[in-house]
């Protein structure tokens, strides 16, 4: 892991950070959210509500406190739901791209990377759902980010301790953040949890249309470039509708500080 070097001060590391933290970052929205039916019939997935606000709105919470101004959010599914909430939302200024038909992830993005800039940015799930300790996964990324050696750095989550996930995790990862794959018949230690910073440089010869990000960061594993951080802090996986409910009541029952970052 890169470690920005010490300041004389708190004022000057935070300082330091925000001068390095990207100042883009795209919200992917446009996913029709199928295992959270019926609720997602009505719905968009980042328009559910947990505590009284949406995950949306949690997320760009993060990115306002991370002091990232410039967004972009894709939409698809039920898009003018997502158009008209967007609206009432002042900070930080959000461009909505609307697909004519669904991207995947990593189409969604390389539409995008015309309002990117030519800066590594942030790309965020728009269902996560995660709590900032002292230092929030974004500004953990901005200070582990080293261009000379990344084209992705992907925040990960133990997959011990996750409630509602039952899979075998995504990735392993070695002492210097390198990340490597699991096999199909292993069991990894590491989930993806939705949050990353990207080159625009990893998106040259990729296809027009629907591709997954999958493919980039399989590109990135084969060349060394592809890093992860661990998350410390409290995340939350909401894939189902008995997921979300858990969710919910872990957090009405543990903790009662559904706080806007």
């Amino acid at each position: 892991m890169v470690r920005l070097p010490r300041t004389s001060s708190a004022a000057g590391q935070s300082a330091m950070l925000k001068s390095t933290t990207p100042q883009a970052a795209m919200i992917l929205a446009a996913g029709k959210g199928k295992r959270l039916r019926p609720i997602t019939d009505k719905t968009p997935k980042p328009l559910v509500e947990v505590g009284g606000i949406t995950l949306l709105d949690r997320i760009l919470d993060h990115v306002e406190r991370a002091g990232i101004g410039q967004v972009v959010v894709n939409a698809f599914h039920l898009s003018e739901q997502m158009a008209a909430h967007l609206e009432k939302r002042k900070e930080p200024p959000v461009k909505v791209l609307f697909e004519k038909a669904l991207l995947d992830t990593g189409g969604g993005v390389r539409n995008a990377l015309g309002e990117m800039g030519k800066k590594p940015f942030f790309v965020i799930n728009g269902d996560v759902l995660w709590f900032d300790e002292a230092k929030g996964p974004l500004d953990q990324l901005a200070e582990a980010w080293d261009s000379k050696r990344m084209d992705a750095l992907l925040l990960l989550q133990p997959v011990v301790g996750v409630e509602s996930y039952s899979d075998k995790g995504d990735y392993f990862m070695d002492s210097l953040g390198l990340l490597t794959r699991r096999e199909e018949q292993e069991t990894a230690p590491y989930m993806f949890a939705g949050i990353q910073i990207l080159r625009p440089q990893l998106f040259s010869d990729t296809p027009d249309g629907p591709f997954s990000l999958n493919l980039l960061y399989d590109r990135a594993q084969e060349t060394g470039r592809l890093c992860g951080i661990p998350h410390s802090g409290e995340w939350f996986h909401i894939g189902t509708p008995e997921a979300l409910e858990e969710t919910r009541d872990i957090l009405n029952h543990g903790r009662n500080d559904f706080y806007r970052p």
